[in-house]
């Protein structure tokens, strides 16, 4: 199935894997060209044609130099081989547990007519590829078995790299849509069996892998300064291959998708669009779904099964979407797998890991949740969190629990205190409120928020004053500025999140402990943590006072439900408060369904 453009890609990925591998060999020939000369002046001794001091001398010299060479080329040669290289964390899926799965891509294969990936394993994002896993330092994986196939007859063994899926793709895709979409990725394994294509990769991987080994903290002092020298070659090697290696992959890529072009090409254009839904459905879901979760050591256990929820919810509201609903009826990719319970509860737990940083085994402080159980466990749960601190914060202001009008006494938090202290004209805005807050507290507030602990947030000069970047005298400004000190302070005191151990070859990937890998939100301002927290106030009123309850939303996470529908319009009302003062629209909302603001509320 190769045709013109198959061949002029693979063509320029094997000229370019030549030059690397040419570049290798130029490196091999500099570390040995200090003893070549020692052995010819060696042997003009021996012959006697190079005789008397000076030849001595300088027999000695290029001698030292030849072995000092030998030993620091030993140095990086050995650095390279035993470097690993990292391995993108992803859960194994043994061919036990999906055989269709196995048995569509390798048809898939047999249809490009290119070797069949050795293993298949899942990743917790919308993407897919080829991972080569038989580098020496990890060995061939176990599950990976040697091609025995008439178009690897380059070496006598050869095993093919690992395919990587992307696991929102399984559950959201329909079979014929995911074998669409990865023809291209399979497609892939045809180059990678190319002697000097694979050579060149696993040349640069194990420079790769090197030069971070030689930058990794906690090295013995005796062996940084031999680190750094393999470091410092490993970078210079790389830095002159780099070019010839992306166009190798270009050239790899061109000549995949050019095979790729004649196997279901009509279904993937329309699986395409799905590439593109499937993305938007699961960033949605892990920003506005998983994160509130994640903070509070709970991970959603049905991640996956989440997307097909967000991404039909999304069908229903958005008119660009018409149709795709329809799709549900055919058979969807998920069916491949004999567990896919299992398999989605894994990758659950991986993409916790990877997005946010939690531990790798489930604990007392990291258990799972299940979305029936996500509005009582962690809705609630984190209304009444946010409620709880914007009290101690009023506490910590010095805000009597009197300064509701309404409230019948000082013994619980109630919404009416928030109101009235955000709408008096003097509560706590001027130097007599600051005088009558806790000095104690204040300090700790003070104290809390150093210049690398601030929101990393911009000043816009330019902005007016009802912007969210512009300072806010008055009680809000206050409360909001001791709203982000309360919340830097509850952080750094937070016990840090251990690196996973254990983990495998993907353990370098924590091996500095920087979790997590992608932020999934910027810093929040002072007003949006103020909005958040009044928000969450008003519905812990709504729940105790007006029969509410907690929701999730698919594509908008936490929800307000009153008589099972969702409350879209509190949100306008609780910015009309925040931002310009003006607590009418809010106190109009809590009138007309009953929510009762003199009431305590029941706090976490």
């Amino acid at each position: 199935m190769s045709g013109p453009g198959v061949e002029v890609g693979a063509q320029a990925a094997r000229s370019r894997a030549l030059a690397v591998l040419r570049l290798r060999s130029r490196a091999l020939a500099v570390a040995l060209l200090p003893a070549a000369v020692a052995v010819v002046l060696v042997a003009g001794g021996v012959m006697g044609h190079m005789e008397g001091p000076g030849w001595d001398v300088a027999r000695w010299a290029v001698a030292v130099l030849a072995l000092l060479v030998l030993l620091a080329a030993g140095a990086v040669a050995l650095v390279v081989a035993r470097a690993r290289p990292a391995l993108s964390p992803t859960v194994p899926v043994p061919e036990e547990s999906a055989p269709d799965l196995y048995r569509l891509v390798r048809d898939l294969a047999d249809r490009l007519d290119v070797p069949a990936p050795s293993a298949i394993a899942l990743t917790p994002d919308c993407d897919s590829w080829l991972e080569d896993r038989t580098h020496p330092a990890h060995g061939t994986p176990a599950d990976a078995a040697p091609a025995e196939d008439a178009r690897a007859t380059h070496r006598p063994s050869f095993t093919a790299p690992v395919l990587v899926i992307g696991s929102p793709f399984l559950w959201w895709m329909r079979v014929g849509e995911l074998r669409a979409v990865l023809a291209p990725v399979v497609a892939g394994t045809g180059p990678s069996a190319h002697p000097d294509i694979a050579a060149a990769r696993r040349f640069v991987r194990g420079l790769d892998a090197a030069v971070a080994d030689a930058s990794a903290p906690g090295r013995a002092p005796l062996l940084r300064p031999l680190l750094a020298g393999v470091g410092w070659v490993a970078r210079l090697l790389l830095r002159n291959c780099r070019v010839h290696a992306a166009e190798m992959e270009r050239g790899v890529a061109a000549a995949a998708a050019e095979r790729a072009q004649a196997v279901d090409y009509g279904v993937r254009i329309v699986a395409q669009e799905q590439v593109g839904l499937a993305y938007a459905g699961w960033d949605r879901l892990l920003t506005r779904v998983a994160l509130p979760a994640w903070r509070m050591g709970r991970w959603p256990s049905r991640l996956d099964a989440g997307v097909v929820a967000a991404l039909t919810e999304l069908s229903r509201r958005d008119r660009l979407a018409e149709g795709f609903a329809s799709r549900l009826g055919e058979r969807p990719a998920c069916d491949l797998l004999e567990e896919p319970g299992m398999v989605d509860e894994a990758a659950s737990l991986l993409a916790a890991r990877l997005f946010h940083g939690g531990p790798a085994e489930p604990g007392p402080d990291w258990a799972p949740v299940a979305w029936q159980e996500y509005p009582d466990e962690v809705v609630d749960r984190k209304w009444r969190t946010d409620a709880a601190r914007l009290h101690r914060v009023l506490d910590s202001l010095g805000v009597d629990h009197l300064a509701d009008p309404a409230a019948a006494g000082p013994e619980g938090p109630t919404l009416g205190r928030v109101l009235a202290h955000l709408t008096a004209p003097d509560a706590t805005g001027g130097p007599d409120a600051v005088a009558t807050a806790d000095p104690a507290r204040l300090e700790a507030s003070a104290a809390s928020i150093a210049p690398d602990d601030a929101p990393d947030v911009a000043p816009d000069d330019t902005s007016d004053d009802t912007s969210d970047d512009a300072p806010d005298e008055g009680p809000r400004g206050m409360l909001a500025a001791s709203l982000t000190a309360e919340l830097a302070r509850e952080e750094a005191t937070a016990p840090p999140r251990p690196a996973p151990a254990g983990q495998g070859p993907d353990e370098a990937l924590w091996v500095d402990g920087a979790l997590p890998l992608f932020p999934l939100q910027p810093p929040r301002t002072g007003r949006e943590l103020l909005a958040d927290h009044v928000t969450a106030m008003v519905c812990c009123a709504a729940v105790d006072t007006a029969g509410a309850a907690p929701g999730l939303d698919w594509l908008d996470g936490p929800a307000l439900l009153i008589g099972g529908e969702r409350a879209a319009d509190l949100a306008p009302s609780v910015r009309s408060l925040v931002e310009r003062g003006d607590p009418a629209p809010l106190r109009d909302w809590l009138t007309r369904l009953g929510v009762r603001p003199e009431k305590p509320v029941r706090l976490a």
